[in-house]
């Protein structure tokens, strides 16, 4: 019984220290080609370990997140896109400070990574 407390205690210690994600997140991402930087805006709700939500696409649409998770000061996401028929797999890694997230984002099939800082905005 006295092992199935502290195991018990482990578990929401360490829940406690989830970072908390849950609301929106802006962010000033450099652009692709030339470079211009274009507002993007992260909605998220963290549930445990579970990171689901929204980010807004280059038409205004929100596109779903998928495989989102939260350990700690960390999170991590998948977008899946289609631009002219292809799709796209967007993979973003996260670690929480306060109220920003710093991001590296990468590309699968590609071997480049962008990085960039989303501010809490709510």
């Amino acid at each position: 019984m006295r092992f199935k407390s502290v195991v018990l205690s482990v578990v929401f210690a360490v829940s406690a220290l989830a970072a908390d994600v849950t609301g929106s997140w802006k962010a000033s991402m450099p652009g692709r080609k030339d470079g211009a930087a274009r507002e993007v805006t992260y909605k998220f709700k963290a549930d445990g370990d579970k990171l689901t939500g929204t980010t807004s696409g280059m038409g205004g649409e929100d596109v779903a997140i998928t495989d989102g998770k939260v350990k700690g000061d960390e999170i991590s996401f998948t977008i899946k896109r289609e631009f002219n028929g292809n799709a796209m797999v967007m993979m973003y890694k996260g670690k929480v400070s306060g109220d920003e997230i710093k991001f590296t984002q990468t590309v699968e099939g590609r071997d480049q990574a962008r990085e960039f800082t989303a501010k809490r905005a709510n």
